[in-house]
Parts: C-alpha cells; structure tokens; sequence
C-alpha cells in the first residue's frame, strides 16, 4: 500500500523535524522553507539506513527480514553509478563542505523558533475543539418503560 508508505515516511519525517504544532502564519511557512533543505542534507549525506535485502527463518521457522550494511543516500547513490564522474564530484564537494555539527544546531534553532511560534496557538486549538467526556461519577439513571 503506497499510502501507507508515504504517511509513514511523512510521519518519520515531518514529525521528527516539525512535530505536531499547527504552522498557518507566513514566518512559520518561511522557517519550515528554511528547516527543510537542512533535513535533507542531513538524512542524505549523514544519516545511514538499512534496507531490506532478503527474507529468511529463524530456528523456530518464523520469516525473518534480513538487511544490508547502512549506508547514507548518498553513498548508495555514488554506489548505483548512475551519476556522471562530475556530479559525484559536485555531490561530494557539497557534504565535505557541510559541517553536521552546525548542520545541527540550524536545526535545532529552527525548531526552537517553530515551537515557539505555533505551541501555544496550536494548545488553545486543540483544547477548543476538545469536547469533554460525560460525568460518569453520578452513574446512570434509568426511565421507566412507557
């Protein structure tokens, strides 16, 4: 099911890096324009994944997923030899100049930002919308049959 897939990956994705505050103001807009060429650089050149290569069984004979190495992105891409020797060039020289540990405080400053814009409007949201659940410590009355 791709639907499932991609809800899972924008789950990954979007709610590590944005979590679950409601963004509807243009500063918000331009700070996740601004937060997501960074996530990007961080999960292609930094953040290594394991992808399933096999199925197997295990003693007791249930099906066991088996998976290769991780590997970044961008490592399975120069790995696949699809790019010229000049984009693998370009490509590189990008993430050499990367620093990961400023790559991650730009992040987190972002973050910060976002949250402090949308948490206490998002709160209010949400507690609006709440509808209280029933007083259940009086019991229930019964009428009786017509």
């Amino acid at each position: 099911n791709d639907q499932a897939t991609i809800e899972s990956k924008n789950n990954h994705l979007v709610r590590r890096y944005a979590f679950y505050w409601r963004y509807d103001t243009p500063e918000e807009l331009t700070l996740l324009n601004q937060l997501w060429p960074l996530v990007n650089d961080r999960l292609n050149f930094f953040t290594p994944t394991k992808k399933p290569t096999d199925w197997s069984t295990d003693a007791a004979g249930r099906r066991k997923r088996l998976y290769d190495a991780p590997k970044t992105p961008f490592d399975r891409l120069l790995a696949a030899g699809v790019l010229s020797p000049d984009q693998a060039a370009q490509l590189r020289d990008r993430r050499d100049r990367i620093n990961p540990a400023e790559l991650a405080r730009r992040i987190q400053s972002l973050q910060d930002r976002l949250t402090g814009l949308a948490r206490d409007r998002t709160l209010a949201l949400q507690a609006e919308a709440a509808t209280p659940l029933p007083d259940t410590t009086r019991g229930i009355k019964l009428r009786p049959a017509s």
